[in-house]
């Protein structure tokens, strides 16, 4: 069992940055594979970041170049460095702890953490 709080979300301005945080506590933290997701409103959830077991990285295409994942398994904690935000960036954030090689969309849920950009 796994639990996750996602925290850092709030208002930026285009072309700000912010650092969400993805806290674990529970289980072995350091076996899952952990995704950042967002959903507007009115849209589907879609796969953001995703940071595997062994530290490798992939990106939606919206964000490439922009958003960076990493993970601190001493501190069971995964982040997501989002500079250059636009506000299409608009969205609730959340994370997802799943074991490697399961379904995107598995595992846990975070509650979401929102985050706003706008001037």
């Amino acid at each position: 069992q796994v639990q996750l709080v996602e925290s850092g979300g709030g208002l930026a301005q285009p072309g700000g940055s912010l650092r969400l945080s993805c806290a674990a506590s529970g289980s072995s933290f350091s076996i899952y594979v952990i995704d950042w997701y967002r959903q507007a409103p009115g849209k589907q959830r879609d796969l953001v970041a995703s940071i595997t077991v062994g530290g490798n990285t992939n990106y939606a295409d919206s964000v490439k170049g922009r958003f960076t994942i990493s993970r601190d398994n001493a501190k069971n904690t995964v982040y997501l460095q989002m500079d250059s935000l636009k506000p299409e960036d608009t969205a609730v954030y959340y994370c997802n702890a799943r074991i490697s090689g399961s379904f995107y969309g598995s595992g846990y849920w975070g509650q979401g953490t929102q985050v706003t950009v706008s001037s």
